[in-house]
């Protein structure tokens, strides 16, 4: 696997990544930006190179994440820039195939363990578009089972009254609403659209376990200008100097 060795966050956080395939980019930025502020307990469920969860360790400074994936080769990835963040004291990975029957396993110390957890989601369904010939990067790009399996298992990790924030395509949200029904309330909803005036392509989604409290939709976030830069919204996010609230 050939590696390339970059920097998020202007320069804050060191990452190795796969030089082909699953590439970190502006969704893993919003993800970790909108990791709920004094969480104790986080987990990066799916955690590919370790963006997320690393960048959350970061910025929760007295939190504890772990990082969970069924790709051991990156999971190592993952442990080696923990350690090049100086985040290993702090931060765990842990094998594991979200969508199988049983997880989180007994001895994994998950089961109801977390304050918030933080996915992306493989988005597309199998059958739709072109799979890429990459075998990683098709496993980061079309999940393997049900939307709801993930949501389920990102609850069985979660304790009572924690929050799931997840980041998945705009037009998923019937698929995601109806995975989270009766599991999950307070759901907030803030669209992420590319450029003002165009369709949303991302949604950034709260919700407590547990909770009742109705739906919020929040304002959206718009990415890029009509010259093309990022507008200073998502500039300051890509930079680190700003989050987002998830609900």
């Amino acid at each position: 696997m050939d590696i390339t060795h970059d920097t998020l966050f202007n320069g804050a956080l060191r990452l190795s990544q796969p030089a082909r395939g699953h590439r970190i980019g502006t969704d893993a930025v919003l993800l970790a930006a909108a990791c709920p502020q004094g969480a104790g307990r986080i987990v990066d469920l799916g955690c590919g190179a370790g963006a997320v969860g690393l960048r959350a360790a970061q910025v929760n400074a007295d939190a504890t994440v772990t990082l969970v994936d069924c790709d051991a080769e990156i999971l190592a990835l993952a442990a080696a820039n923990s350690a090049a963040n100086r985040l290993d004291d702090r931060c765990r990975v842990v094998a594991g195939d979200v969508l199988a029957k049983g997880f989180p396993a007994a001895d994994s110390g998950l089961k109801d363990w977390a304050d918030a957890v933080l996915t992306n989601p493989p988005f597309a369904a199998p059958g739709r578009g072109t799979i890429s010939p990459d075998s990683r990067r098709a496993r980061a790009h079309v999940i393997a089972g049900p939307l709801e399996a993930w949501v389920k298992a990102a609850l069985r990790c979660l304790r009572p009254g924690g929050t799931l924030v997840m980041i998945h395509r705009a037009d998923a949200i019937g698929d995601i609403l109806a995975a989270m029904a009766r599991r999950f309330g307070g759901v907030s909803l803030r669209f992420v659209h590319p450029r003002a005036g165009e369709p949303a392509h991302r949604v950034l989604v709260c919700a407590r376990k547990g909770a009742r409290a109705p739906l919020v939709i929040l304002p959206p976030l718009v990415l890029h200008g009509a010259e093309g830069r990022f507008t200073d919204e998502a500039a300051a996010l890509h930079a680190g100097i700003s989050g987002l609230s998830p609900g």
